[in-house]
């Protein structure tokens, strides 16, 4: 009989990573973005009240979302749009496919698009025939590469110069190069007849703006304008949640968006899409769709966890957070990733493989401190683990170990025994009043740090015995 294959967790997937090339690079562009962060920040008085605005804009929208994705699906109709709804990833890229092979489209040119990674899109028209070209720089060496996104602002951070100079010569026949404006340059002329030729463009939505059905899209590189412009076909995919209500709540957003991702004022490309190309327009497509996706985001609006929609999707959150930092994104094994990943995965797809996420975090509150909406992550994390504990999900040895434990800290006599038991059993692994290795599930601990030796007096006795004195 064969064994069974232990099961593949967030733990087994950064201990591969930790230490290795890939989370080198990462550690090194989560601090490049760190510091243009703080710059940017720093020298934007209005920061922390455009934070504050823009939150309370983002759960005004969560809260009225039914009536503003009806005004929106309106507008987009008036202005000769089409809105189509997708209730999960399958009925996603059925709607998707259906509409290129009504458009009879074989050559489709992507903008980046987490939402297109998430319903697996790319793989589902390649089956059908289809050429998919991401456009995108960093998707475009990641497809490349056949690799995936390890960081939703920036595809490849797990990737140097060096990597993507090796790859462009091995894949596009290019002369062996390192440096970023020429590695740009081969990329730019790779894909501009690819632009020229395309039938359909495919992207995603940064924000919907419900009284007036137009589109937002930001982008630092200009494939978002040719995608959404050159070709015939224009296919917009949209998470439900992406929608505010007027213009002026959009700029409020964009003043917090670039500032958290990147560093920059404002990104370079913010294109404002409204309705497909008009009969005087010089350019544009011929058809707009607009396919507005839940895909379990339903589910997680109804749930504690509902303030993680409000999410801008900047990656903030994953630079500050020491996890995200020393594994890097393919640790989360799924396409959002740091601490935004974590409540996420679980709330999209179920806790299944997912539980483990919300534990992936030393809940330090980073995350939360550099949030442009300053959404309330420790706090869901929390939550989705008290859930994943009841459900039963968590290994047995640590179930039994936390329901043990909260036995006795909650009884006084029990605690100060046990306190005095962890000073006399600890004190042969201790060497200078530090243990540098545990036993069992304590490795863990002591794979990366010491651990001080327990006291071998309590504050409280040595309180009794010296208060008189």
């Amino acid at each position: 009989m064969t064994a069974m294959a232990d099961p593949v967790t967030f733990l087994s997937r950064a201990e591969a990573l930790i230490g290795t090339h890939e989370s080198e690079a990462v550690a090194n562009g989560v601090r490049n973005f760190l510091t243009m962060r703080d710059q940017a920040v720093g020298e934007f008085a209005a920061m922390d009240s455009m934070r504050d605005r823009a939150r309370s804009i983002r759960l005004h929208a969560l809260r009225h979302l039914d009536r503003l994705l009806g005004r929106f699906a309106d507008e987009v109709e008036a202005a000769g749009g089409r809105v189509h709804w997708a209730a999960d990833a399958a009925e996603a890229r059925d709607i998707a496919s259906q509409i290129l092979e009504e458009s009879g489209a074989r050559l489709v040119v992507k903008s980046k698009s987490m939402v297109s990674e998430e319903i697996e899109l790319n793989q589902h028209l390649e089956q059908r025939g289809l050429e998919v070209v991401e456009t995108d720089l960093g998707e475009f060496i990641a497809q490349l590469a056949e690799d995936t996104p390890s960081h939703i602002i920036a595809p490849v951070m797990h990737m140097t110069r060096e990597d993507v100079g090796r790859l462009f010569a091995d894949r596009l026949g290019a002369d062996y190069t390192d440096d970023p404006a020429e590695l740009n340059r081969i990329a730019r002329e790779h894909l501009r007849e690819i632009f020229l030729r395309a039938d359909a463009g495919i992207t995603g939505v940064n924000m919907a703006i419900a009284e007036s059905g137009s589109l937002v899209l930001v982008t630092n590189e200009g494939n978002g304008r040719l995608v959404s412009t050159a070709p015939k076909t224009h296919i917009a995919l949209m998470g439900m949640e992406r929608i505010v209500s007027r213009w002026e709540d959009a700029a409020v957003v964009l003043e917090t968006l670039a500032r958290s991702a990147t560093g920059q004022r404002l990104s370079v490309y913010t294109n404002v899409i409204t309705g497909p190309r008009r009969p005087h327009d010089p350019d544009g497509p011929e058809a707009l769709h607009v396919i507005v996706i839940d895909n379990g985001r339903s589910n997680v609006l109804s749930g504690r966890t509902a303030e993680i929609l409000a999410c801008i999707r900047c990656g903030a959150c994953l630079n500050a957070c020491p996890v995200f930092q020393t594994t890097g994104g393919h640790a989360y094994g799924t396409v959002y990733s740091g601490p935004m990943g974590a409540i996420v995965t679980p709330g999209l797809h179920g806790m299944g493989p997912w539980w483990d996420l919300p534990y992936a975090s030393t809940l330090c509150g980073a995350c939360e401190e550099v949030c442009p909406v300053r959404i309330q992550i420790p706090r869901m994390l929390l939550e989705l683990r008290r859930q994943a504990a009841e459900q039963g999900r968590l290994p047995a040895w640590l179930q039994r170990g936390v329901s043990r434990y909260a036995g006795i800290v909650t009884d006084e006599r029990k605690w100060s025994r046990a306190k005095r038991w962890a000073a006399r059993l600890s004190a042969p692994l201790a060497r200078d009043g530090w243990i540098r290795r545990l036993p069992g599930p304590g490795r863990g601990w002591t794979t990366s740090r010491d651990m001080r030796q327990p006291a071998a007096q309590s504050f409280q006795d040595w309180w009794r015995q010296n208060r008189g004195s």
